[in-house]
Order: C-alpha cells, then sequence, then structure tokens
C-alpha cells in the first residue's frame, strides 16, 4: 500500500509519477479507498464507488501501458459532489426524500473527467438540496455532517462540505463542488485546500441539480491553485445539454496559456468586505494582509478599493430563493420538503414561493445595474482581494444564525449575482491551528489572471503544502 503522505501530493506530482509508471492508478485508487474508509467518521463521501474506480483505474493502467496517455489527469482519482449523476449510483442531492434516488445516465462533468482518464473514488456529501431552502446548522444533510479535519468538532462549510472535508483529510487527489453561493471558497478556505469557481457558463451543468438557474456553478476543489487549472481544463467546454452553456471558443479554459504569464496583476484589496464596517478576526486580517505582502514582492501593485454601492446581497438572495422554489416545485407540492433534515429547509421553499414576479424582476433589473458598474471597477485592477472568510472554521454545534457570525458578504453577492470567477488558496493559520484563506476575484472569464496569481503566490508560500494530521 502506498505511503498516506504520498495521498497528499498534488495532482500534478501524481500524474508525473503514474505517467513514469512509478505507481500505478490501481495503486493509488487502492490507497484512496482503503483511507477513506479508515477516516470514514469525517463522514466526507456520501457514497463510495469501488467497483467502478478500480474498473476505472484498471483501464487507465491499461492504457498507459499501450502507449495511450490522455494527460495529467488519466489515472487520478477523485470525488464528484452528490449532485451529479453517475449511471447506476444513488445521487441524493443530500436530502432524504431523494436517498435512494438512481439516474440512467452521467452528468457532464462526469463524462468529460472519464474522457480525460480520471477514476471516480464515489460520490462527496453535501448540505440537503445545496442549501437552496436554506439551514441553521452544517448537519443539515441525509448523511450528516461533515466533519474539518483541521478539528474534526468544526465545520467544512458551504454545501459542497464533504468536498472540503474529502480534500483537506486527502481521500481524494481532487474534487468537484459546485457554487451558488460561496460553496466552493467556502470549504476551500476552512479547509485549507485551493478551489476555483469559475465563470458562469463555462462549465456545463447538464446532469447536475438545478438550484439557481442564473447562478448555479460548477468547480474543482484540490490540494493547488496548478491542480484547479489542470482540472478546469479538462471540465469546461460547450455543453449542449445546457442552455446558460456558453461556445466551445469561449468556454473552454486553456490552461496551458496560463502557465507562460508573468503575472503581475493590480490588486483591490476591498474596503468593507463584510458590510457595515464589521471587520475580519484579527488573524484573519493578519494572514490575509501577509499573503498580499507576498504577492507585492512579486510585482503585484495593491491598492485599496470601495465595491460598488447597491442592494446586491438582497436581490441575489431573491434570485436564489425564487429559482429555487421553482426548480424544487414538485418536492413542495407533494409536501415531501417537510422531509429535510433541517427546520429552516422545510419552510424555506415555502417562503421561497411567495416571491412575486415584480420582486423577481426587479432583482434582476439589480443583478443588470451591477453589470453596468463592474466594467469601471475592472479598469482600475485585474483582480479583487478580501479573506475567503471573515472567520476560521466554526464548531458545528453554532448555529449559522448565531448573532457572533453576523457578517455580510459583498463581494460573494457582486461575483455570483454576475457569474464572475474566484479562487480561494490557504495563506495562514490561526493559534488554534485553523486554515485561513485568501480569495481573489476576476472579471468575467478572467480565471487566466486569478490562476496565474494564486500560483505565483503558491510557488513561494507552502501553505498549501500543509495538512492535518489524522489517526
Amino acid at each position: 500500500m502506498l505511503p498516506d503522505e504520498l495521498l497528499f501530493s498534488p495532482v500534478r506530482e501524481l500524474a508525473e509519477k503514474i505517467r513514469r509508471k512509478q505507481i500505478s492508478s490501481v495503486e493509488l485508487t487502492e490507497a484512496y479507498l482503503d483511507r477513506s474508509r479508515r477516516f470514514a467518521r469525517l463522514n466526507g463521501y456520501a457514497t463510495l464507488t469501488p467497483d467502478l474506480a478500480l474498473q476505472q483505474a484498471h483501464r487507465a493502467d491499461e492504457e498507459i501501458r499501450g502507449g495511450k496517455y490522455r494527460g495529467p489527469l488519466h489515472g487520478i482519482p477523485y470525488a464528484a459532489k452528490d449532485l451529479l449523476a453517475v449511471k447506476g449510483y444513488p445521487t441524493t442531492w443530500g436530502a432524504p426524500p431523494f436517498k435512494d434516488r438512481k439516474f440512467d445516465f452521467d452528468a457532464n462533468v462526469i463524462r468529460r473527467l472519464e474522457q480525460a482518464g480520471a477514476v471516480l473514488l464515489g460520490k462527496a456529501a453535501m448540505i440537503e438540496l445545496a442549501g437552496g431552502f436554506g439551514y441553521r446548522f452544517g448537519s443539515a444533510s441525509v448523511s450528516g455532517a461533515a466533519h474539518n479535519p483541521w478539528k474534526e468538532d468544526c465545520w467544512t462549510c458551504g454545501s459542497s462540505s464533504g468536498s472540503g472535508a474529502i480534500m483537506a483529510s486527502a481521500l481524494a487527489a481532487f474534487t468537484i463542488g459546485t457554487e451558488t453561493w460561496g460553496s466552493i471558497v467556502c470549504p476551500s478556505g476552512y479547509n485549507g485546500v485551493s478551489g476555483l469557481r469559475p465563470t458562469y457558463g463555462r462549465v456545463g451543468r447538464s446532469g447536475a441539480m438545478a438550484l439557481s438557474y442564473s447562478m448555479d456553478k460548477i468547480g474543482p476543489i484540490c490540494r493547488t491553485a496548478d491542480d484547479c487549472g489542470l482540472v478546469l481544463g479538462a471540465i469546461s467546454g460547450y455543453d449542449p445539454g445546457d442552455l446558460g452553456s456558453h461556445s466551445e471558443d469561449t468556454a473552454h479554459f486553456k490552461y496551458s496559456d496560463v502557465l507562460k504569464m508573468d503575472p503581475k496583476p493590480r490588486i483591490g484589496w476591498v474596503k468593507d468586505p463584510w458590510g457595515a464596517g464589521k471587520k475580519s478576526y484579527p488573524e484573519v486580517e493578519a494572514a490575509a494582509g501577509a499573503a498580499l505582502d507576498v504577492l507585492r514582492k512579486q510585482g503585484a501593485v495593491v491598492s485599496e478599493i470601495a465595491l460598488p454601492e447597491g442592494p446586491w446581497e438582497a436581490a441575489g438572495g431573491i434570485v436564489i430563493a425564487a429559482e429555487a422554489a421553482a426548480a424544487f416545485e414538485n418536492l413542495l407540492t407533494s409536501g415531501d420538503a417537510l422531509k429535510l433534515t433541517d427546520p429552516v429547509a422545510q419552510v424555506g421553499g415555502y417562503a421561497g414561493q411567495q416571491v412575486s414576479g415584480p420582486d423577481y424582476l426587479r432583482a434582476l433589473r439589480v443583478r443588470a445595474i451591477l453589470q453596468a458598474k463592474l466594467p469601471e471597477v475592472f479598469q482600475q485592477v485585474d483582480i479583487l482581494a478580501t479573506p475567503t472568510l471573515p472567520t476560521p472554521a466554526t464548531l458545528l454545534s453554532l448555529a449559522l444564525d448565531d448573532p457572533s457570525l453576523d457578517f455580510g458578504d459583498p463581494l460573494g453577492g457582486i461575483g455570483n449575482m454576475c457569474g464572475l470567477p474566484a479562487i480561494s488558496v490557504p495563506c495562514g493559520f490561526t493559534k488554534a491551528g485553523l486554515p485561513v484563506g485568501l480569495q481573489m476575484v476576476g472579471n468575467a472569464f478572467g480565471e487566466s489572471t486569478i490562476v496565474a496569481a494564486a500560483n505565483a503566490f503558491q510557488a513561494k508560500t507552502d501553505w498549501h503544502r500543509r495538512h492535518p494530521q489524522l489517526v
């Protein structure tokens, strides 16, 4: 069996070992499956798919031995959030009403990763319905709470909670998460890993659960920013099954171009990132500030910038509420929403049905106003930056509406309402040993700029190399 320490290696390093036949995909897959079973207490997985994984791993080894090397994801084991359909396996959406449901097809992202030769270890646990009806506790899932491997009584954050736990504890080489508002950058920040939210429409969503049609996005949560670039290159592109998908020329992410860049971006450090003058925890602020110093030394120009003022968060909340109520109309009319785990979720969808047509249209007009303001912002800077989250990971026992967590998220509102790309990378730790993240948001289709900046940061730091010691 391969050593556990190897399993924390970035995809690029594992890929090189597989390509050189120093290790096999089968060996790597068996090692990740074994570790996933040993640390099942973290609740990172909703379902393991060992038969499928070993079948795919054997095929990868045979192809590589035969000289058919598909690229850096060939033979690399991964986990996919449990809202992506995998033929013949449970796809629960994290919700009790769907705990036994199976599809007879694969999601677009699953197909693309199979074409790249990746190996599916299992389905990552998630918050029920990706949090679309709201929730008070991080345990709001049919599979229970995902536990943060840095401190197991803490939350992993966001609806991609299992993906964060899996990545931080090396139960897979990379994971796929989704974000409507925060669920890629948030678990990346709380778990000390790297996550990339793509531009809306860059990654096709056919075969994925719909929560908010105009805001849902699918992206990688990985060890490094470089790994995120590799994975995005494989899963991006036109998807004929997704009416929100962009053309192939626009959607496909050419990561090879990023590796040639010499990033010296103009970074706008966001004033008042949590609204109403609220400040990040001091240790969070200090770590993110030190990260900016690293980027300055590499040629980045950093200045403070104010976000456009407007009711962006409120408008985003209205859009999600209305679109989620429409997406899950059958669940609501049947009364099965009352079978959801979290008391807030049991009624949240019904509240969403009360959003009027005029209110929804007003929210869309607010979005249009915001989109008209953004070009002025990105004339001044290439990247907007903040700490990923204002606090380190919170206790699972703490309700999300606790007064101590009374922070806004203006940049999250702006970024998700307008479908902007973002990356979160680890940039330090608190005295209690909990990770801190730095978030960088780019203009639409500006993944190259933010990934290049994140790569430059990780070339000079080792926060992404640190990992929890599990026993």
